[in-house]
């Protein structure tokens, strides 16, 4: 079975801007995207401000991107922890989302048959310390893909 996967940390307001947490943090984010209207037509728009820090690299299991995302920022606990205590007092937060699609036939990401075995996941300590250190929820988003082509 076909899997893509990825995983990220982000900040995320309706007041700060990214630029705005990369400046309290000295970190520069992966992504970031500007707060708009989710019904923005032709393109959405997001509703928050958010600063992400991600891995797309393909042929990891989850636990191993996050361990690459989580390498690049306990670092900086202390900042992320205050900033994102400053983010909740007006609606904001922290997130570690993981996205997951299966039988994912897209072209671009294909698969191979010697490919390690990525379906299997765990948070260990080190993790969940710094969820709980910096605020952080964790979200987790699986799709099946099978037959979306059809949709298409």
């Amino acid at each position: 079975m076909p899997l893509r996967q990825y995983a990220y940390f982000a900040l995320f307001s309706r007041h700060i801007s990214a630029d705005e947490m990369t400046s309290q943090l000295d970190i520069t984010p992966d992504e970031v995207s500007v707060r708009g209207s989710r019904f923005t037509e032709p393109t959405a728009v997001p509703v928050n401000h958010s600063w992400m820090i991600a891995c797309r690299e393909p042929g990891l299991r989850v636990d191993e991107q996050i361990t690459r995302i989580l390498d690049r920022l306990q670092p900086y606990e202390d900042r992320i922890r205050d900033l994102t205590q400053r983010l909740a007092r007006t609606g904001g937060g922290a997130v570690l989302h993981i996205v997951r699609y299966f039988n994912d036939a897209d072209p671009a990401h294909p698969g191979t048959a010697d490919a390690p075995n990525i379906f299997g996941w765990h948070l260990d300590r080190e993790v969940l310390d710094f969820l709980s250190a910096t605020g952080a929820e964790l979200d987790v988003d699986e799709y099946d893909m099978a037959g979306a082509e059809d949709a298409r």
